[in-house]
């Protein structure tokens, strides 16, 4: 086996096969990052919204919490396969990487969302109180009181979270979309060892997710500096 890894080496590290992988590996990023951007951006306002208490926000509230309930519950391969059957009809032509990015959007908002919520809910109420006390409004509270103090909670799980996405992101192979994982099989199946075709996708995974760790560790430690 090693002698046949040996010569498979110089054709698997070709020039067109470099660039498949780093184009695999890129599609792997770009539906991690674009989806979890989205998803956090949404998943911070629904938070925000479920710390309401106003009647006229109600309804709105209420959609909130259910679609936080009802996607973090449903497993990422049915969210994608769902997603498919929608946009297919409303949107002919629409890409499988475009699918697979909604379809993570959809998921990483759901369950970001609950991690802010969580971390803008440890903050002491007395320091809300106190922020009324000095009448600051809604917004200036949750700027300048709540989320200054929520960032050391939310930051390591939101972290842990997207890494564990950059894996995950595998499942939308099941699709088509040839990501890390659907690229290290296209190898293997064209006659290159499996060791050498998943090998370089193991490795490729710890490249792009060790970093963002070692980023978010860094972070962390500044915010309970400061």
């Amino acid at each position: 086996m090693l002698e046949q890894i040996a010569e498979q080496i110089p054709l698997f590290f070709g020039y067109h096969n470099v660039i498949f992988i780093l184009q695999a590996a890129g599609r792997t990023l770009g539906m991690t990052f674009a989806g979890c951007s989205v998803g956090f951006a949404f998943g911070f306002l629904i938070a925000v919204l479920r710390q309401t208490t106003g009647p006229v926000l109600f309804l709105p509230r209420l959609l909130g919490i259910a679609y936080v309930e009802i996607f973090r519950r449903i497993p990422f391969l049915v969210i994608l396969f769902i997603v498919l059957f929608v946009i297919e009809p409303l949107m002919p032509g629409t890409s499988l990487f475009g699918i697979a990015t909604v379809s993570v959007c959809l998921l990483s908002t759901a369950f970001l969302s609950e991690i802010i919520r969580s971390g803008l809910e440890s903050v002491p109420m007395q320091q809300i109180e106190g922020a009324k006390v000095l009448n600051l409004n809604g917004l200036q509270t949750l700027f300048m009181v709540i989320l200054p103090q929520s960032w050391k909670v939310i930051l390591p799980p939101a972290a842990a979270f997207v890494v564990m996405f950059i894996k995950d992101t595998s499942l939308a192979s099941q699709l088509g979309v040839i990501e890390m994982t659907f690229a290290g099989e296209m190898l293997v199946n064209r006659g290159f060892s499996p060791v050498l075709g998943f090998g370089v996708v193991l490795v490729c995974y710890f490249a792009m997710s060790y970093p963002l760790s070692r980023l978010a560790i860094r972070l962390e430690k500044r915010l309970e500096a400061s």
